[in-house]
């Protein structure tokens, strides 16, 4: 996943602002990860957020390429591309339904996996986002921007589970100090716990790492209302 930055995300639903979330990785992925049908970012997104897909054409144009992957389930293109066209209208149920297609037809495939994961994430499917993440890291244990998703996946949820998510950033820390994401969500994951020092300490590192870094401010904020 390439998921450029889902803090601001993190931070909406921990401190009541709003964010919209758009198809996804890897917090930090692209919209749609190498090897897939390629999205362009959309400037105004949260960096590290998938990104949202750019237009898709006229309105006949979108029906008939849907229509093309029900007529034909076999087809793995189509079903990729109506699984586009479903993430751009947000309508992510409806591009589960095509990726679990893709998937059935590759199951391999670690693309589709990966954007199965960032489908459920951004359906609110925290739970079975989960369970696709899970599977990528056991073919790619390495890819710390999925990694830094699943991490996230335990933040958004209903009832969260930090020390989880906790657990997840540490180890993409322990690969890379400096990965921007995973420092904003530890700091976020700590404030959200109420351990003021252990965020305090993830901001420290996140501004050595990235001092222009927007979520700096609010974070402060944040982690001095703890005290």
């Amino acid at each position: 996943m390439t998921k450029e930055n889902l803090l601001f995300a993190v931070i909406g639903l921990l401190f009541g602002m709003m964010i919209g979330f758009f198809f996804a990785n890897s917090v930090n992925q692209g919209a749609l990860t190498p090897g897939a049908t390629a999205i362009q970012p959309q400037p105004g997104m949260p960096s590290g957020h998938p990104s949202v897909p750019g237009s898709g054409g006229s309105v006949a144009e979108v029906q008939a390429a849907i229509d093309r992957a029900k007529a034909d389930p076999n087809d793995f293109e189509a079903q990729m591309k109506a699984a586009e066209l479903y993430y751009q209208i947000q309508r992510f149920d409806g591009a589960i339904e095509f990726l679990k297609n893709a998937n059935n037809l590759q199951p391999e495939n670690y693309e589709v996996i990966v954007n199965l994961g960032n489908a459920n994430f951004d359906a609110g499917k925290y739970e079975e986002a989960e369970k696709w993440y899970t599977t990528a890291l056991a073919k790619k244990p390495d890819n710390l921007d999925v990694r830094t998703d699943l991490g996230l996946s335990f933040v958004f949820r209903e009832k969260p589970d930090n020390d989880r998510a906790i657990a997840e950033f540490k180890k993409v820390l322990d690969a890379n100090p400096t990965h921007v994401q995973a420092l904003q969500n530890m700091a976020v994951a700590y404030t959200k716990k109420k351990d003021a020092v252990k965020a305090e300490e993830a901001l420290a590192k996140l501004e050595k790492a990235d001092p222009s870094n927007a979520t700096i401010a609010k974070l402060r904020e944040d982690i001095a209302a703890l005290k």
